[in-house]
């Protein structure tokens, strides 16, 4: 039988035959590009103007790479019931989804550290004729910003999957996880706005009350994104609950995905 490491390779090679690498390329120009023009109207800053926008890029793109990745491996397959050969394979369902979501964990880790790279290394060449030195750290805070913003890929990741598993059309597994990731990324920058700036709505308390039992519901993206230890390379900007964050997403995450996995397991094809 079939086992985890072999749907795993094989959807590795499926992705490899779609688009896979005409969306990295993609996804890799438009965070280069995107860094280049920033560090031309960086100001006295270019290097933290362009590394900025670089990762604000980099978080907008990657998701969308995954999600068009998940669309190809789950929502295709079942639109175009290819599932009616894939799933007669002597493998069980259970290794068929784990190989597959593992397949575009590694595929979006691999972007994820490439893009990485070349970001790192495009904003080091952007500085080197700067005076004084620029304030961004490229070392351990810049790689640890990566980190924290696989773990946020990964949380939309298992989301993505599970949208693809009960959705009947795969646009749904789109604006299902794009409409997931702007209300967890944005939901306690908002919260913060309020509390410092109580006349921009005109019930401030009952709008907190309403907007805080998201925070019950939903993971806190936003706090996922510490690019400021990077950026003035201080790494006291790092959350002091950093560990409570890692830990709640990555349960979620698996949360997500146990689920993901008991729904396909029951899920009945016409």
């Amino acid at each position: 039988m079939m086992n985890v490491a072999n749907v795993f390779r094989l959807s590795l090679q499926l992705l490899l035959r779609q688009k896979l690498l005409p969306l990295a390329a993609s996804a890799i120009a438009a965070v280069t590009i995107a860094t280049a023009l920033a560090a031309e109207f960086g100001g006295r800053q270019p290097t933290a103007v362009a590394l900025d926008v670089g990762l604000s890029t980099l978080r907008l793109v990657l998701p969308l790479f995954m999600v068009f990745q998940v669309q190809e491996l789950f929502s295709r397959e079942f639109e175009r019931k290819y599932y009616l050969i894939s799933l007669t394979y002597p493998a069980s369902r259970l290794a068929w989804l784990l190989g597959r979501f593992l397949a575009l964990l590694f595929a979006s880790s691999i972007l994820l550290l490439l893009i990485g790279a070349i970001l790192g290394l495009q904003v080091s060449l952007l500085g080197q004729g700067l005076e004084p030195a620029p304030p961004v750290s490229l070392g351990m805070p810049y790689w640890i910003t990566l980190l924290f913003t696989g773990l946020d890929l990964l949380v939309l990741l298992s989301l993505a999957c599970f949208w693809a598993v009960i959705a009947s059309t795969p646009s749904f597994v789109l604006i299902g996880t794009l409409g997931f990731m702007l209300i967890a990324r944005s939901y306690s920058a908002v919260l913060a706005l309020l509390a410092t700036n109580t006349y921009v709505v005109g019930s401030v308390e009952a709008y907190r009350a309403n907007l805080g039992l998201l925070g019950y519901l939903l993971p806190d993206l936003g706090a996922l994104d510490v690019r400021m230890i990077a950026l003035y390379a201080r790494m006291e900007f790092l959350p002091a609950n950093w560990a409570l964050l890692t830990a709640s997403s990555l349960l979620y995450a698996l949360g997500f995905l146990a689920l993901t996995v008991w729904l396909f397991r029951r899920k009945q094809f016409a």
